[in-house]
């Protein structure tokens, strides 16, 4: 089930966010970015629609995937 970013409140945005970020063999690319611009990116990538929040009610795990 697709959730919109803005249904959720600003902490729990963030913490999922940065979960995201913290996520091992996430990758930015040959170069080295800092953590706030990591999460900044993933933020701008949801305002964008190119990323959207997926939630299983089974599993009850949300995940930040690319847009399809």
């Amino acid at each position: 089930m697709r959730v919109p970013f803005q249904a959720l409140s600003l902490d729990a945005l963030q913490g999922l966010i940065e979960a995201f970020v913290l996520r091992e063999g996430t990758d930015y690319g040959p170069q080295e970015h800092r953590f706030e611009d990591k999460c900044a990116s993933v933020r701008a990538q949801l305002e964008a629609g190119t990323a959207v929040i997926e939630f299983d009610p089974d599993s009850e795990i949300a995940l930040i995937v690319p847009a399809p």
